[in-house]
């Protein structure tokens, strides 16, 4: 358990402070898109099925020969489950996620007439996606209006203050309805500030923008 003098004590942002936060990230982050290299829809899907709990980076590497292989839903339908494991086994937790993307495949050939669904609930009635999956499709390829939680999002909002909810799912709903407006951009912002600022172990607060809002600032140690 941890030692609750060692942890900053959460408290909730003030919303003159979330419309704040709101703009500098607007302002820092306006075109903020996906690190996800695809070309299509059905590209897309495929590569956050197997972003998840892996990097974009090794995502980028295997999916090259992955799509030339398999360059349609169709083809990934009829494809061989040992032959797909084979060409994401880099991948975290590839054999469970070779099985759900060829189940997903089936399922878009028999159920939605081969065309990749475009709503949240069909998109989550398919293998291996959840609503975080349907949402960052939705949020990338439609930019609508959805929040997605991942592990920097989850990490970013907690430190500033805007959630305080112990599930990605909560925290989600906790940020949808503090912002209301421009999730899309707001989602993609998070996960780069995350990724490459706000990290989780060593976070480069001297060059953070939101320093003033951060309840987190203990890691900061200047040299």
């Amino acid at each position: 358990m941890a030692d609750s003098k060692s942890a900053p004590q959460f408290k909730k942002c003030k919303q003159k402070d979330v419309q704040a936060i709101k703009a500098l990230f607007l302002e820092h982050f306006g075109d903020a898109k996906t690190e996800l290299i695809y070309h299509n829809l059905y590209e897309l899907l495929v590569c956050v099925m197997l972003s998840a709990q892996c990097t974009d980076k090794r995502v980028n590497i295997v999916t090259p020969a992955l799509f030339r292989a398999y360059p349609n839903v169709a083809s990934l339908a009829g494809a061989d489950i040992e032959e797909i494991k084979g060409f994401i086994k880099s991948v975290s937790f590839f054999n469970n996620k070779a099985k759900h993307l060829h189940a997903m495949a089936n399922q878009v050939m028999r159920d939605f007439n081969g065309q990749i669904p475009t709503t949240q609930e069909q998109l989550k009635s398919l293998a291996g996606v959840g609503q975080k999956t349907a949402n960052v499709v939705l949020i990338e390829f439609f930019e609508q209006n959805y929040m997605a939680v991942d592990t920097h999002v989850f990490r970013v909002s907690h430190r500033l203050g805007l959630s305080g909810a112990k599930s990605a799912l909560e925290t989600e709903k906790e940020l949808t309805k503090l912002f209301k407006t421009q999730l899309s951009t707001l989602h993609q912002a998070f996960v780069l500030f995350g990724r490459y600022t706000c990290k989780a172990l060593k976070p480069m607060c001297e060059s953070c923008f939101v320093s003033a809002f951060c309840q987190n600032k203990c890691n900061f140690k200047p040299t």
